[in-house]
């Protein structure tokens, strides 16, 4: 509290009670601003993942794009983290609020989705269960009419424990602090099922569960984390409550977070002799360490067997040093160790990279810190690859692949998270297995899918196919499944295996077929991808062969280059247009993304901006424009671009840029970059006002325009690829520009098989050199 109190306002406080409210007030704001930073983190994630930032300029991004929509940056990172999850992360509001009704008289509005998403964000910052759960009731679950949450946690020999709560009393908690395995009913049944039970009425009669009357509204829902059940939440409310599917939907969503969060929670110590005994009955090297804080350095208390022959015959006792037995990863373990037994919220495994090495000669592979209780924590290692762990890696490397396993004995079907998806399913919906996908698919491949179960259950030896599974709103997804025997003495008594969506590959292989249409003349394969290649390039962005003279004082060498990949066809345009007020027009731009749909915007873009250029506007007018028909091109397309327009009367060159790398003027054989004014690449929001610079170019000068894929490394950042090119044509700058471009692309740095476009234009002056 600042400033003199009023006469008539409440006594000051004592210094004592000062004190307390201004360390709970700035708490207070440091929770709110965790959690605020939480939201943006993960929203600026989104944004990297998306358009290939790196962080840093993904959070500059999202600063620009909050002023550029006058959102706040909480708002504008709520949408985009909404979006990333699919579901828009709705939550239903009271039936008077403003917005469209929906069945059960719940709505949605985007004030309301947003509000979740900060709900979540600010629980998953919480530094304990306890205030997490008072976080997702006050933020997420009030407006639902929500007034308790409980949180349990699985426990060993099947108990729940309560581990956080919000809107309950201090007895009633005690009295439900641990649920045993037998009672009640309905727990057992969330938990066996993996699926929530909505009691709008109470539950059934004469089954006790927390809550004020017995026919106050209950919904209990399994918490789930990593594709296994880690507890049970109940939400209650004052009475009987009709919660529809908007409703359902938004509880689902935030309980998913308290998953999250109950998953990081702590378990009681553990006795040491008893993590020694389970220590030495494992088969694999592993040490207990003794954390002493969070700057001390752990100490080895014991190493089982495996351990010490796995560090050259060091025994429990010996050497209690960690970095003497991990001399070259000692600092990253005890980080670890310390992190695992530091707060609630970051209890949990841990690993280094493979091949982190003890010593000089042992190899350390999937190393995992767990926490052990109070101050220790267990390191567990393999010195040779581990198959599990090798293929869990291999398997995450693959896109949009979900493992599944059907049982042939009446132990029913289980699919990974990622199944649902791919099948267009809710995740409380039943499994199907993979004999019955048959009403699922499209009717010409049921017989593919027979023989491919014939092939597991009869043959008894594995099989793949593709099938064309047609999803609940009536789109047809390409699904690769491929699956094995499960074999018990000779009998098949299951089957396991993966789902794969290869929906985009197929598109695009249907789309290549489609354009080899018209060539099948030709009859050698190699010579139509050659030809066809050559075709598009050569109609999209025609190289220029020597130097184009253009009126005025200019000479342009312009060249393509596709990518490595045969049909990997990409979105690179260039331009050099004389126009009729006697200016020329030079432009590069690069749509993201490459294949048909890239191609197709690209030709819009190039097409758009040549047409608009005749208006004799400015660069900044053209690109605002531009910016518009890139919006409205369809499929979310997005690209960078380069605009100048040059006035052989004063030789001055007015240009912008939306989001392109920087243009590199040679002068007097020394390279400068043009630094692009800080503006956003086109088809980001609408109506965006786009700045413009000038600079008055010289007799001899050099300018080139260039796409990413000239620079672009898999391990470097653009800068760096920036600064080598500026170098390569400082180097060259005596060519002619023909052979200017000709020798950059010959030695140009970019490693990412993508394509390439390079434009030099030089002002006739000096003749050069070569």
């Amino acid at each position: 509290m600042t400033g003199s109190a009023e006469s008539t306002g409440p006594p000051p406080l004592a210094p004592a009670a000062r004190g307390f409210a201004e360390l709970a007030a700035e708490n207070r704001w440091l929770r709110d601003r965790s959690a605020r930073r939480h939201l943006l983190d993960l929203a600026a994630g989104v944004l990297a993942a998306q358009l290939r930032l790196p962080p840093s300029e993904a959070t500059e991004y999202l600063s620009a794009l909050a002023h550029a929509t006058g959102l706040s940056a909480e708002d504008l990172a709520a949408d985009i983290v909404n979006a990333a999850a699919g579901d828009g992360g709705h939550a239903a509001v009271p039936p008077e609020s403003d917005g469209p009704e929906h069945e059960g008289g719940s709505v949605e509005h985007p004030a309301e989705t947003r509000r979740a998403r900060r709900a979540a964000a600010a629980a998953e910052a919480a530094d304990t269960v306890g205030e997490a759960a008072r976080t997702l009731l006050e933020e997420g679950l009030a407006p639902l009419g929500a007034d308790s949450l409980w949180l349990w946690q699985c426990v060993d020999r099947g108990c729940l424990r309560l581990v956080g709560s919000a809107g309950v009393g201090a007895a009633e908690a005690a009295a439900w602090q641990w649920i045993p395995p037998a009672a009640p009913e309905t727990f057992r049944a969330v938990l066996v099922e993996n699926a929530p039970v909505w009691l709008e009425d109470g539950p059934p009669t004469g089954e006790p569960l927390p809550g004020p009357t017995a026919r106050a509204a209950r919904a209990l829902l399994p918490l789930r984390r990593r594709d296994r059940t880690v507890g049970l939440a109940l939400v209650g409310w004052p009475g009987p409550t009709m919660l529809d599917a908007t409703a359902r939907r938004a509880l689902t969503g935030l309980m998913d977070v308290a998953g999250t969060v109950l998953d990081t929670a702590g378990s009681p110590p553990i006795a040491v002799p008893v993590l020694v005994d389970v220590l030495d009955s494992l088969a694999q090297p592993a040490m207990l360490l003794a954390v002493p804080g969070t700057s001390g350095e752990p100490a080895v208390e014991h190493l089982n067997d495996e351990g010490a022959d796995a560090l050259g015959g060091t025994s429990s006792g010996s050497d209690a040093s960690l970095a003497r037995a991990f001399p070259l990863v000692h600092a990253d373990l005890a980080r670890m160790a310390r992190r695992a037994v530091g707060t609630v919220r970051t209890q949990r495994a841990a690993r280094l990279p493979a091949s982190a090495a003890p010593g000089d000669t042992t190899p350390l592979l999937d190393v995992r810190v767990l926490p052990a209780g109070g101050r220790h924590a267990v390191v567990l290692w393999h010195t040779v690859g581990a198959t599990g762990f090798a293929a869990a890696r291999a398997v995450a490397r693959l896109q949009s692949v979900a493992p599944f396993q059907d049982s042939l004995t009446g132990g029913g079907t289980v699919w990974s998270p990622e199944a649902y998806g791919i099948f267009g399913m809710a995740r409380d919906e039943p499994p199907v297995p993979l004999a019955d996908l048959r009403d699922r698919v499209r009717p010409d491949d049921r017989e593919a899918l027979a023989d491919l179960v014939a092939t597991v259950t009869e043959r008894q030896t594995g099989g793949q196919t593709v099938l064309r599974i047609v999803l609940p709103d009536g789109t047809v997804r390409h699904v690769r499944v491929a699956a094995e025997p499960l074999i018990a003495e000779g009998a098949v008594t299951g089957l396991a295996g993966v789902y794969q969506d290869v929906s985009d590959s197929r598109r695009t292989e249907a789309a290549l077929t489609a354009t080899f249409d018209h060539l099948t003349a030709l009859h050698d394969q190699a010579e139509l991808r050659h030809q066809l290649a050559l075709q598009l390039q050569q109609a999209i962005v025609p190289e220029v062969p020597g130097l184009q003279e253009m009126p005025g004082d200019l000479v342009v060498a312009a060249r393509y280059r596709p990518a490595a990949q045969e049909y990997r066809v990409g979105g690179d345009w260039y331009d050099v247009l004389a126009l009729p007020s006697g200016k020329i027009l030079v432009a590069v731009g690069d749509i993201a993304g490459h294949g048909i749909d890239a191609v197709t915007g690209m030709v819009a873009l190039r097409n758009a901006q040549r047409a608009l250029a005749f208006t004799g506007h400015s660069p900044r007018r053209l690109m605002e424009w531009l910016n518009e028909v890139t919006l409205r091109t369809g499929g979310g397309v997005t690209a960078t671009a380069v605009c100048a327009l040059y006035d052989p009367e004063d030789r001055g060159l007015l240009w912008t840029s939306a989001g392109h790398l920087p243009m590199v003027l040679l002068r007097d054989g020394r390279a400068r970059l043009l630094e692009p004014p800080q503006d956003l690449l086109l088809g980001a929001v609408p109506s965006y006002g786009y700045g413009e610079q000038r600079i008055g170019l010289r007799p001899g000068d050099t300018l080139l325009l260039y796409t990413d894929g000239l620079i672009e490394r898999r391990h470097d950042g653009l800068d760096e690829g920036v600064a080598r090119l500026a170098g390569d044509a400082e180097r060259l700058a005596d060519h002619a520009p023909d052979t200017l471009v000709d020798a950059l692309l010959a030695t140009a740095a970019g490693d990412t098989d993508d394509d390439t476009s390079i434009v030099a234009v030089r002002v006739r002056g000096r003749p050069p050199t070569r």
